[in-house]
């Protein structure tokens, strides 16, 4: 149990260190709005708001098809580490960032066309709204590109533990559009236009500070026009599309609601809807970013086939996250009426007790979507796709749409408001049932919630695992690894080397990693029987060391320094090592 409990300490640990950098990568799209409305609805007016409401689903549509490219190359490269499959890596590298330039230009000619051909007319009846539209869309077309690479570069930045120059493109882009913002459409009065062009043009830069990185020649992936497969680029999109398919699926949702709301609230509602969505946006990064790193951590995990970190990233889900977006939600209950305040001021007006009741009621569904969009991420990288075909299309259009459209003719917009808690609900109860369903049982752990297959990974009695503190701890491994060794059917042979690697090299982590800094550390040992192999795995989060940098070293005054590792690389079948988030890797197959 007390190892148990300090690898779990140890996968939350690397949760909340990479959170922060998520959750900025994921407000980046959320500030563009909350910015943009706030613009709109202190200096433009109500036309400009309705014009964002309208952009929302098309907003959501391209971030669906960058979220898709992202997911897919992100969980092929977490794959690809676990198993330090480096040239497959570079290669989806390379293919995703040609697909994402494609795919920007599409989505380019699709919005300049729309405007062109007069097609806005279709959802925007109102000429002044319309004249706001047609600007709106002209201006988010130029962030259309910088927007979709900027996604994917900030995934494999993440890959490569180089978060801080993300944490700083996001900064200066906030302050960008900030800026923009005040020029263009504060002091130049662009209205629309201008809305739209403060963070497109902000966007760039965005883009432009991490991509130097890439270009500087630093970076582990490389950007390769030559020689590029693409039979990767399938994979990417098989991997990322289940994923994505929730915002697709919302897409369509968006222009359900918008014409519901039209309908039976008016633009006033619409106005509403655009506000409370634009600063809830925001909050919604939240989720977002626990989900991105998630996404990482399954991904790694089922590269590696290991059964309890897998299990540990949704235990760390429900113990940490869905306490956390609780207390935010009931935070911004609390502060609906200064929220709506930042918009509309004056409330006798409709459109500011509209504005209140979904600051007050909409945030009830964010601790039920933080489980849902995991169960997503988790069933997309496991391959179950039933589970995600169901979940995207219950969260992402019918539930909402379906609710909303019996409850709005008679509770108004409190109806959509209730529609998001119903649909939220009935997710979590259908990842229950799904469960059941497969299993004919009711889940009792979460590995029977999570459907774990039993021939993944490696069952509990054919596995041991080690917790190492100190070099007290250090002593006693080679005993119960040899025991757990000979216990399963290993030869003395290997069972005594197995014991001596593993002494060997937990050693040399304590004794040099663990004195380069003022943190406490832990190693954090794994041996597993498979087949006829032995499989020792040490992770450790001391800094970045590769014992395979050291195996070539003689020390002419020393001729017996790093002899231990020159040993185990000599009689090791298999050796590999990896810096995976910040975490050291090695596994050493006998």
């Amino acid at each position: 149990m007390a190892h148990r409990s300090l690898e779990m300490k140890l996968i939350s640990g690397l949760y909340f260190r990479l959170l922060p950098i998520q959750l900025i990568l994921a407000a980046v799209n959320a500030v563009n709005g909350m910015i943009s409305s706030l613009f709109a609805g202190n200096c433009v007016g109500k036309a400009a708001m309705s014009a964002i409401g309208l952009y929302v689903p098309f907003n959501l549509f391209i971030a669906a098809v960058a979220l898709m490219l992202m997911g897919g190359a992100q969980l092929l490269c977490g794959e690809s580490m676990g198993r330090n499959e480096k040239d497959r890596m570079q290669n989806v590298f390379s293919i995703n960032l040609l697909v994402s330039v494609a795919v920007s230009a599409a989505f380019i000619a699709g919005l300049v066309l729309l405007v062109v051909t007069g097609a806005t007319r279709l959802m925007a009846r109102d000429d002044a709204v319309r004249r706001s539209f047609d600007a709106y869309l002209l201006g988010q077309a130029v962030g259309v590109l910088p927007f979709v690479l900027g996604q994917q570069l900030s995934a494999f930045l993440s890959l490569e533990n180089r978060t801080r120059r993300t944490s700083i493109a996001s900064f200066v882009f906030v302050l960008t559009n900030l800026a923009l913002n005040a020029v263009l459409v504060g002091g130049l009065g662009m209205g629309a236009l201008g809305l739209a062009l403060a963070p497109s043009l902000g966007l760039w830069v965005y883009f432009g500070i991490q991509a130097q990185y890439y270009v500087s020649g630093q970076s582990m992936l490389k950007l390769r026009l030559r020689g590029v497969r693409r039979s990767d680029v399938p994979a990417i999109l098989k991997t990322g599309y289940p994923g994505a398919l929730s915002q697709v699926y919302q897409t369509l949702r968006g222009f359900i609601l918008n014409a519901l709301i039209l309908q039976f609230a008016g633009n006033a509602g619409l106005s509403a809807f655009a506000a409370s969505n634009a600063l809830l946006g925001l909050v919604w990064s939240l989720p977002t970013a626990m989900v991105a790193v998630s996404r990482m951590l399954i991904g790694i995990s089922i590269g590696e086939e290991d059964r309890r970190s897998l299990t540990d990233v949704m235990r760390v889900m429900f113990s940490r996250c869905v306490p956390l977006m609780g207390a935010v939600s009931a935070l911004i209950i609390v502060s609906a009426v200064p929220l709506t305040r930042l918009y509309y001021r004056e409330p006798a007006d409709p459109v500011f007790g509209m504005t209140v009741m979904a600051f007050r009621i909409l945030p009830l569904c964010m601790p039920l979507s933080v489980i849902c969009i995991h169960f997503v991420c988790y069933a997309q990288a496991s391959g179950k796709q039933l589970l995600v075909h169901i979940l995207s299309l219950l969260d992402g259009v019918v539930c909402v749409a379906g609710f909303t459209a019996l409850l709005i003719p008679v509770l108004g917009m409190n109806g959509v408001y209730v529609s998001n808690i119903l649909n939220g609900l009935t997710c979590a109860a259908v990842i229950v049932l799904y469960s059941w369903a497969v299993r004919r049982a009711f889940p009792r752990n979460m590995e029977e919630l999570m459907v774990i297959p039993a021939d993944f990974g490696v069952k509990e009695d054919e596995r041991i695992d080690i917790a190492v503190r100190s070099m007290d701890d250090v002593v006693t491994v080679s005993r119960q690894v040899t025991d757990f060794c000979l216990e399963h059917g290993t030869d003395r042979r290997r069972a005594g080397f197995a014991g001596l690697f593993l002494e060997e090299m937990a050693g040399n982590v304590v004794r040099h990693g663990f004195s380069r800094d003022a943190k406490k550390h832990s190693v954090d040992i794994r041996v597993a029987h498979k087949g006829d192999d032995v499989i020792l795995r040490i992770r450790d989060d001391c800094v970045p060391f590769d014992p395979a940098e050291r195996k070539d070293l003689v020390d002419p005054e020393d001729r017996a320094k790093n002899m231990g590792i020159r040993l185990v690389y000599r009689m090791a079948k298999d050796i590999r090592h990896q810096n995976i988030l910040g975490l050291n890797v090695l596994t050493i197959r006998i």
